[in-house]
């Protein structure tokens, strides 16, 4: 974690990973209940880590369909 909010840009986590965080902990907290901490911890990172994958997929596709300006 330490390392991901250094190496990163404000900006960038701001853009991307806010709405990936927020998004997994909703869906965490509402759908989430193993009655254990260590499960529903392991559950909430992998949901952060498909709705990253996923945000990252879309903005990449939409960059390459982009044509830059000059």
């Amino acid at each position: 974690m330490y390392t991901l909010l250094r190496a990163l840009p404000t900006s960038r986590l701001a853009k991307e990973q806010f709405p990936a965080l927020l998004a997994a902990f909703l869906i965490a907290e509402a759908f989430y209940k193993f009655h254990s901490f260590t499960l529903e911890c392991i559950a909430f990172l992998a949901t952060w880590f498909v709705i990253d994958a996923a945000i990252s997929l879309v903005a990449a596709s939409i960059n390459r369909h982009v044509k830059p300006t000059k």
